[in-house]
C-alpha cells in the first residue's frame, strides 16, 4: 500500500503539470513550432477551450486519437504517442454552459462552485473502476497556482477491462477547477505504472492551463 501511494503522489504531481494554448492563424503549433493540421476534432476542441477559458499547446511526439463520446464516457479530445501504451483524454466544461443547461441549480453553483466538479470526478472514477480500486488526493495549492486553478483532485485508477478504454489497465485522472469559469479533466491511460508512464506524462506537462 505504501508503495502504491508513493507512486500515486509522484504521478499526481507530474500529471497535473498540463497547460493549454489556443491556435494562431487557424493552426495549432507544437512547442517546437511544427504546424499541426486543424482537424474537425481539434477545431471543436478549440471552441470548447475558448468557452472554458483555457488555452492549448499541442505537445511534441503526440498524435490525435479518437476518444469515447457517448452517454457513458464523454470526452472531447485525445492524444497518443505512437508505438506506446499511453493515451491522454481531455474533457472541458464551461461553468457558463452548465448554468445555461441547469438553470434550476444556478444559485447552488454560485455558492458552491466546486461541488459539481468534485461529483463529476468521483463519478468518472467509479464508472471506470466499478466503484473500487481507486485512490484520491487533493492537488496542492502551489501546483494549482501554476495552472490558474482554484481546486483540483487526482485519482489513481485500476480500470475495469472494457473495450471503451481499449482494455488499458490503469489510469491517472486529473480534475482542475477554476471558480465561475470551468473544469478541465485529463485522463492518462497506461498498462504499466512504471517510469515510462511518468516520462510520458512529463512530455505533456506544458500543454494545459486556465487563462489568468
Amino acid at each position: 500500500m505504501k508503495v502504491i501511494l508513493e507512486q500515486f503522489k509522484q504521478l499526481s504531481i507530474a500529471a497535473v503539470l498540463l497547460a493549454f494554448t489556443l491556435p494562431v492563424f487557424g493552426q495549432v503549433r507544437h512547442a517546437v513550432e511544427k504546424p499541426v493540421p486543424l482537424s474537425s476534432q481539434l477545431k471543436e476542441f478549440n471552441r470548447l477551450a475558448m468557452q472554458a477559458n483555457v488555452t492549448f499547446l499541442f505537445p511534441p511526439e503526440f498524435i490525435e486519437i479518437k476518444v469515447p463520446n457517448n452517454e457513458y464516457f464523454s470526452f472531447d479530445y485525445g492524444l497518443g504517442i505512437p508505438d506506446t501504451d499511453f493515451e491522454l483524454w481531455f474533457q472541458l466544461k464551461s461553468d457558463k454552459e452548465n448554468w445555461k443547461s441547469y438553470v434550476h441549480t444556478r444559485n447552488h453553483l454560485l455558492n458552491h462552485p466546486d461541488s459539481v466538479y468534485v461529483s463529476a470526478g468521483k463519478a468518472l472514477a467509479i464508472t471506470f473502476t466499478g466503484g473500487k480500486n481507486y485512490y484520491t488526493r487533493s492537488i496542492p495549492p502551489q501546483i494549482l497556482a501554476r495552472y490558474n486553478a482554484d481546486a483540483g483532485k487526482s485519482y489513481l485508477l485500476t480500470l475495469l477491462d472494457m473495450p471503451e478504454t481499449n482494455h488499458y489497465k490503469y489510469a491517472l485522472l486529473i480534475t482542475l477547477h477554476k471558480n465561475h469559469t470551468g473544469t478541465i479533466t485529463a485522463m492518462c491511460l497506461t498498462n504499466e505504472k512504471g517510469p515510462e508512464f511518468f516520462k510520458n506524462i512529463k512530455k505533456a506537462e506544458n500543454c494545459l492551463k486556465f487563462k489568468p
